[in-house]
């Protein structure tokens, strides 16, 4: 049985890990199914004194919360110099519309200004960065490509080490940690959902996917200095509860367990159920045939303007709660209700939308619908570039 103290540092290009005491690797994941996680941002000790007498700026949203407080309110508590908020897709307290611009802002209860980081501008600026000393990034992300908020932190991993600032990760778990499933992406089709080749559900935690990054030479500027403070208690055996909803329409597990394979239906006329309560646990449209279920979206907080508002869409309804919802995604990327959709939509030519490709990754997969390939063998297809990438994702992994 191997054990690393908190004191040791290991280096893995330019990423330091910061290891917790007592972290067992042999036999670990029967101690941590009886263990409660321990996020980074929880591990304050190991922390707290990298930000002594710095100025700090955060990347969080409404997730980067210590024991119900956000991380901002936390640290000034605790007398660190937070001077900056970045904020990534949702906006800081992560109520905006999927897409939606999000402005430059004040914040109402710090006075601290918050810095979008998703609308005009993806990436800190140096004037933004001029007057800080460290980074800190703490968002809870759900592990999977088309989720922007790898993408925003490729962006902030450049700005710091364009800026020679250092980065501090306080890392939390990947709520689909035990899944690699999905194509691989063609980098001829990046985009802010999909920027590097990596599958659809890539089985990594913000602090591995970092080390990823770094260690693939992967970004386009010099690595910066990043400190990962990883959780305790956590592999990717483990099946973690997120506490709070990471976005407007992943309102539950369920959402989560579902929202890799359904998201590629908002490359489709179809909708996944945004404007109701159950976003992402359904799907449907005014026109699908022969379906059990049905659902009217309608104008709600993080879905102003849902797809097919205030239409009634014949579907299905495919979970209620997060076993049914695993059970029914059999714990992989499941093509199954797209090629369900497909199958039952009348009018094929009109079924696709420009934005398939974009979140597919590539256009093989939607000429292999066109043409009738069945599931399996879709997945056949893309098993070699699956196993390459287990490769390159096995050395970077911080969890057993």
């Amino acid at each position: 049985m191997t054990c690393f103290g908190f004191t040791h540092l290991y280096r893995l290009e330019k990423i330091i890990l910061l290891c917790a005491a007592g972290y067992f690797f042999s036999g670990f994941h029967t101690v941590a199914a009886q263990s409660r996680v321990i996020t980074g941002a929880d591990r304050m000790e190991a922390y707290l004194p990298l930000l002594k007498n710095k100025k700090v700026a955060v990347l969080v949203n409404q997730t980067s919360r210590i024991n119900g407080v956000l991380l901002p309110d936390t640290l000034l508590h605790r007398g660190v110099a937070v001077t900056a908020i970045f904020a990534p897709e949702h906006g800081f307290r992560g109520d905006a519309d999927a897409g939606a611009q999000v402005e430059n802002s004040r914040d109402a209860q710090t006075g601290l200004p918050v810095y979008s980081l998703y609308g005009a501008r993806k990436k800190p600026t140096s004037e933004q960065l001029s007057h800080i000393d460290v980074v800190v990034y703490d968002i809870q992300d759900v592990g999977v490509r088309f989720y922007t908020y790898i993408s925003t932190l490729q962006y902030l991993m450049e700005a710091c080490g364009e800026n020679h600032k250092p980065l501090i990760i306080l890392d939390r778990p990947d709520p689909l940690g035990f899944i690699v499933d999905g194509p691989v992406l063609d980098t001829a089709f990046r985009s802010f959902v999909g920027m590097q080749p990596i599958p659809v559900i890539y089985g990594m935690t913000p602090g591995e996917y970092a080390g990823m990054l770094s260690g693939e030479k992967w970004l386009n500027a010099p690595a910066p200095e990043v400190t990962v403070i990883p959780c305790k208690n956590y592999t990717h055996a483990v099946h973690y509860d997120l506490p709070v909803p990471p976005s407007p329409n992943l309102k539950n597990m369920a959402a989560v367990y579902l929202y890799p394979s359904l998201c590629l239906l908002e490359g489709t006329v179809i909708s996944v159920g945004r404007g109701t309560d159950a976003p992402f646990q359904q799907y449907g449209h005014p026109d699908l045939q022969d379906q059990p279920d049905g659902f009217t979206p309608q104008s709600m907080n993080g879905a102003v303007n849902p797809p097919l508002k205030g239409l009634y869409c014949h579907g299905r309804k495919i979970a209620d709660d997060s076993r049914t919802a695993l059970e029914a995604a059999d714990t992989s990327f499941s093509l199954k209700w797209l090629l369900d959709a497909w199958c039952h939509f009348p009018d094929k030519n009109a079924f696709f939308n420009n934005f398939f490709n974009t979140l597919a990754g590539n256009n093989t997969l939607q000429e292999q619908i066109r043409n009738g390939l069945p599931e399996q063998a879709i997945r056949d297809s893309w098993q070699p570039q699956l196993v390459k990438f287990k490769q390159i994702r096995a050395r970077y992994l911080l969890y057993q």
